[in-house]
């Protein structure tokens, strides 16, 4: 089995990918910024605990200098990379008179830029071997835009365009890229902490659960290239349209 990257990878979705992976027979390489190597490392132990390979780098995927030192990195003292996943969110609110040029243009740098840097990176190895997965998590902001949400929605949506871009020009070539729209609650930190009848709602399956959300990207790595789907919506059987 080859290695998977997963770019943003913590205790919700990303750090239940990078244990799909695991599970699968992947070695997994995770990242997230510098300043959260501890609670990084532990996850990866957690991984390994379970029988699993992973490694954790302390990255700013923001950075295209440590982006490139980082795939260089893998494929130098881990091994080839199969599947790079990105997965940053920076879901934040603010009204638009509250929206600061300084926000607006981090939350692009999060969103979309490092995933620009994540894809491109990703293809630049994967190319010469003519094969590989890239996939991009996305939000229902990736399709429309919500009252506070202007420079997320923004962002995200530029974000689907790179990966659009990348499957036209990738897929001919031997690499699946798609995108994926997780529409609504997941259950995590956020909605343990802020919504009340969490617990309810996941008895119900109304809340998506980030294990079920993770086996979509292995299943997806996995599709023959006969029938490679770009996009997945990903939403609770509950969720309204």
């Amino acid at each position: 089995m080859g290695v998977c990257l997963v770019v943003g990878a913590g205790d919700g979705v990303g750090g239940a990918i990078a244990r799909a992976f695991a599970k699968d027979g992947h070695e997994v390489c995770i990242t997230r910024r510098a300043r959260n190597l501890e609670q990084l490392e532990e996850l990866a132990q957690s991984i390994r605990d379970d029988g699993g390979k992973a490694r954790a780098y302390g990255v700013d995927a923001r950075s295209e200098d440590e982006m490139i030192a980082l795939f260089d990195k893998i494929e130098r003292e881990v091994g080839p990379l199969e599947i790079v996943i990105f997965n940053i969110g920076a879901n934040v609110r603010f009204e638009l008179t509250e929206t600061t040029s300084r926000v607006f243009q981090k939350v692009w740098e999060m969103a979309c830029f490092a995933g620009f840097l994540t894809g491109r990176e990703a293809a630049r190895v994967m190319l010469p071997r003519g094969k590989g997965t890239i996939l991009f998590t996305g939000a229902s902001a990736s399709l429309r835009g919500r009252q506070g949400f202007s420079a997320f929605s923004a962002a995200k949506q530029a974000l689907r365009a790179v990966a659009q871009s990348a499957a036209k020009e990738l897929g001919p070539r031997g690499i699946h890229v798609a995108h994926v729209v997780v529409d609504g609650a997941i259950d995590g930190v956020f909605a343990r902490t802020n919504i009340p009848d969490r617990q309810e709602r996941v008895d119900r399956d109304d809340i998506l659960k980030p294990e079920e959300i993770a086996a979509n990207y292995v299943w997806l790595h996995k599709q023959q290239r006969s029938a490679w789907t770009h996009e997945l919506d990903l939403r609770p059987w509950s969720e309204s349209w």
